[in-house]
């Protein structure tokens, strides 16, 4: 097979955007529209790929490291000089390069291989990807011989009243034998308003050299999507979000409002969970299967189990295990481990804590920086005093604690195993295993009191 590379646009600022953030780091479904597109890139036998980077070059190269190597555009004189400043990485070698924008981040692999094949078996030199908008006002028209190769691309400006009845049109991808990709380049002009070398303008070129120059019709055009402001991000946003949840839906996942729920673009979720309306899963989240999430539940980087419900919570950057009941409104902060079987109810926060297999916070706790045994009780609105104003410290609670309510345990300090914790006591020293722990005032009943208080108010 011959030979693949890859250029993707990424230089642009993007000043449509009105935004501090380089464009194409914005992000679509939970990931930057620039990663979309390397994605959909990794996914063919590409050879080598170059993205081009300008503005913000630093922060892309940290997002795509490993996966692209690299050219930078210090000025933005246009798409073509874009190209140009691959050339030390590609402009010896044989074979096809795909050049696609980094702002286009519903492209799909199999629109890119098709347009690759039929670009090889045209023997074309150029290969145009087109598609046919609703409306085609304001896009360069593609304008086919009797053959079906590409004529010449007319600019809507410049197209007469029979051209611009044509609605097939430049979607702004491209292949091109590598060779004379980069021997075009070295002619294309910037005599126009914008003072701008154009990529189109290579088409020309070959054209004008007698060359194949060919055009591969997407039937999807909503993949074409270039994103250039805020309303066409939001676009981008539906449709990508439309297809992620089709995706899981036909994989076996229910979704009661898919229209509600949004899931990244890396998230992985099991057969037969349900996902709840007003949901958020984002990162690189695992959900095992027959698990209920949601509704109104917020869940980033966790690898969850089976069988598991979490309701109106949120949950980020912690192992949930099978069997375990969250919610409502828990929260599971960061480096937590929760072991199967587990409940943690509501108005329940843990943070750094690994939670036994089949122990229980049911209601007004929080549990912080703690080793929490199997079976254990934890009583409503008992805490774990972990902060003493400089450090964070561990509270060891093992196997089989009661802790009754309203207790604070201040840390360091370990709860033996089977040990019991009076409720209302406040804990400083360790409680040996199997002991009762009672640490509190004495009750002390002042009989007629308030007689004699009302005698003193007279």
């Amino acid at each position: 097979m011959t030979n693949r590379y890859a250029v993707i646009l990424a230089a642009g600022q993007g000043t449509r955007m009105k935004s501090k953030l380089y464009k194409v780091l914005h992000p679509v479904c939970d990931k930057p529209m620039v990663e979309h597109v390397v994605d959909q890139i990794t996914a063919l036998e590409i050879n080598k790929a170059v993205t081009i980077v300008g503005h913000g070059a630093e922060l892309v190269q940290t997002h795509l490291e490993g996966r692209s190597e690299f050219a930078l555009q210090e000025e933005q004189l246009g798409t073509a000089h874009a190209v140009m400043q691959a050339e030390d990485a590609l402009g010896t070698l044989e074979g096809t390069t795909i050049v696609v924008c980094g702002d286009t981040p519903l492209i799909k692999a199999e629109t890119m291989e098709a347009l690759l094949k039929h670009h090889d078996e045209l023997k074309a030199k150029a290969t145009i990807l087109t598609g046919k908008p609703e409306d085609a006002a304001g896009y360069g028209r593609i304008i086919r011989n009797e053959e079906g190769l590409v004529e010449k691309i007319v600019e809507h400006k410049d197209a007469s009243e029979e051209e611009r009845l044509v609605k097939e049109i430049n979607t702004g991808t491209y292949c091109f034998d590598n060779k004379a990709l980069f021997e075009a380049l070295k002619k294309v002009s910037n005599d126009n308003s914008q003072g701008e070398y154009y990529l189109p303008d290579v088409i020309e070129i070959l054209k004008e050299e007698g060359e194949v120059v060919s055009a591969y019709q997407t039937d999807d055009f909503e993949e074409t999507l270039g994103v250039n402001d805020r309303v066409a991000l939001s676009q981008a946003e539906q449709i990508m979000k439309r297809r992620i949840n089709e995706k899981h839906m036909r994989n076996g996942v229910t979704f009661i409002d898919a229209n509600t729920a949004y899931i990244g673009a890396d998230v992985e979720i099991g057969r037969d969970t349900v996902i709840h309306p007003g949901t958020v899963i984002k990162g690189s989240t695992v959900i095992g299967e027959d698990s209920v999430i949601g509704p109104h539940t917020e869940i980033k980087d966790c690898k969850i189990g089976d069988n598991t419900v979490i309701k109106q919570s949120v949950a980020h950057d912690s192992e949930i295990g099978s069997d375990v009941n969250i919610g409502p409104f828990a929260h599971i902060r960061p480096q937590s481990q929760v072991m199967d079987e587990v409940k943690v109810g509501n108005f329940v926060e843990l943070k750094k804590v690994k939670f036994g297999k089949g122990s229980k916070a049911s209601h007004l706790s929080y549990i912080g920086d703690a080793e929490v045994g199997e079976d254990v009780n934890i009583g409503c609105g008992s805490i774990t005093v972990n902060y003493d104003g400089k450090n964070k410290h561990l509270t060891k609670i093992e196997d089989g604690v009661f802790v009754g309510c309203n207790s604070n345990l201040v840390a360091p300090v370990t709860i033996g195993k089977g040990a019991y914790v009076a409720a209302g006591s406040t804990i400083t020293e360790d409680v040996p295993g199997e002991a009762l722990s009672v640490a509190r005032a004495r009750q002390v009943n002042k009989e007629n009191y308030v007689n004699k208080l009302n005698l003193n108010n007279n």
